[in-house]
């Protein structure tokens, strides 16, 4: 009743030669993603960091007309690298908290406009979800129209 089970040694692998790449095939497929996942950088953003007050224009189309909409709110973080590269903003709105993330190369922002910068301590703001009112302010500095003009041209 009690069979035994045979049980094999595995046997030697041979040892498989490492597959070789064409020369085209090397560098070629890394650039061209390269080259497609980085797009050139919006001129009408400027630049930005969490805890910064800013104005986003959102472009909304209602049927065949298209206008501008503002969005105004404190970045609670950036992430991302490249074309994937996005920002979120908080704003409060009616009494209540609304977010709405951004892709840095979308063609729905006209411009983001920079209203005053957050001294923070952290990259990302999530603690601002459970604060309300004056508890929820971030310290800031307003930023003046010269200073915010002279940061565009600088880079």
């Amino acid at each position: 009743m009690a069979e035994k089970k045979a049980t094999k040694k595995p046997a030697a692998k041979a040892a498989k030669a490492p597959k070789v790449k064409k020369a085209s095939q090397a560098g070629g497929e890394t650039n061209l993603i390269r080259r497609v996942t980085i797009k050139a950088k919006n001129p009408q953003i400027n630049t930005f960091n969490t805890g910064d007050t800013v104005n986003v224009f959102v472009k909304v189309k209602e049927g065949e007309k298209e206008r501008t909409q503002l969005y105004k709110g404190i970045v609670t973080k950036i992430q991302g690298a490249g074309a994937a590269r996005s920002f979120t903003v908080r704003k409060i709105s009616a009494g209540v908290g609304v977010e709405r993330t951004f892709p840095f190369a979308s063609p729905i922002i006209e411009k983001v406009e920079l209203l005053s910068t957050g001294k923070v301590r952290r990259s990302r703001l999530f603690y601002l979800r459970g604060l309300q009112g004056k508890a929820a302010k971030v310290e800031s500095d307003i930023v003046s129209k010269s200073a915010a003009v002279n940061t565009t041209t600088a880079e």
